[in-house]
């Protein structure tokens, strides 16, 4: 059974068929988010804490760190993103312990990263382009990490579903080049938007069936891309998911605080069999006590005082 190991100090992480569906956070990512990327740039990393923090207390598996700000002073990415990644990254790794996923498309700031992070991150990523290739399976193999591999090579991203697997297994071929075992690559097969091309979801379905039963890799997305333009679109993604769980998928990029879609997760795992009697189900769902009430069936908390002699 394949199974992807992501650590951090102290906790692991393992992305799984077998296993509970593993959800990404991504909150912690300046891209769309203006705010965000003017609090960065003046060195203002209190959405970055209040981010990290809320992600994981909702139940997040893993945070996704993107450092990927355009600076005004210094446009230059391959000299800011690197700095900017070690210092989120050391920040984040001081307020929680959870694995995280090193998010780029700098390989200087991977580099920094993956010097910079504890255990053993996920990283984020490598395409089918023959320069992406060669510049980080290299990494992955010195620093014996697992790797996302998104399904696009040098003609771009293909509408065509058989092109994007073909994609996908060069990478994988390419990466045991390097000896990195298919166990350590997570395929991300390319979510299209549901709005403009009806079939999406059909396609990736059946993408991350052929994944898992003719490579078997474990499978990622960016969640929300399948309701890009459209209304309601937690409503859809909290459809998608377990649809796409039930498919084979094993993780996510997504954001972990919309309860919605954190819900329709819990309840995929439970009816995949992959939350044991359905523990997590029930713990998430169990009303809240009002105060001075105790459990039914526990017994009775002890009050600190003596007991009286016969």
């Amino acid at each position: 059974m394949t199974r992807t190991i992501v650590e951090s100090r102290t906790r692991t992480a393992i992305i799984g068929f077998d296993q509970p569906f593993c959800v990404i956070g991504e909150r912690i990512n300046p891209t769309g988010r203006k705010l965000l990327a003017a609090q960065l740039e003046a060195g203002d990393f209190s959405t970055v804490e209040k981010d990290a923090l809320e992600q994981v207390a909702c139940g997040a598996t893993m945070l996704d760190i993107n450092a990927g700000v355009v600076y005004n002073s210094n446009p230059n990415p391959n000299e800011t993103e690197p700095p900017l990644m070690v210092k989120i990254l050391e920040l984040v790794q001081g307020l929680v312990d959870v694995p995280l996923c090193i998010d780029s498309s700098v390989p200087a700031a991977l580099k920094a990263g993956l010097e910079a992070c504890q255990g053993r991150p996920l990283l984020n990523s490598v395409t089918g382009e023959e320069d992406r290739l060669e510049a980080i399976l290299p990494l992955v193999k010195k620093y014996n990490v697992p790797v996302v591999a998104i399904s696009n090579d040098d003609s771009g991203i293909s509408e065509d579903p058989d092109v994007r697997f073909m994609v996908a297994k060069r990478i994988v071929e390419r990466a045991a080049d390097f000896g990195i075992p298919a166990h350590d690559i997570v395929v991300d097969p390319l979510v299209m938007p549901v709005g403009a091309m009806g079939t999406a979801g059909l396609q990736v379905f059946a993408l991350v069936r052929r994944l898992r039963d003719e490579l078997g890799v474990n499978t990622t997305c960016g969640a929300s891309n399948i309701s890009f333009g459209l209304p309601n679109r937690h409503g859809i993604n909290a459809a998608f998911l377990p649809m796409a769980i039930a498919s084979g998928m094993t993780s996510a990029i997504m954001n972990p605080v919309r309860p919605q879609e954190m819900e329709a997760i819990r309840a995929a795992n439970f009816l995949c069999n992959n939350d044991p009697h359905g523990a997590a189900w029930i713990r998430a769902n169990k009303p809240a006590l009002a105060e001075g009430e105790v459990e039914a069936g526990a017994r009775g908390k002890r009050t600190g005082r003596r007991r009286r002699s016969a």
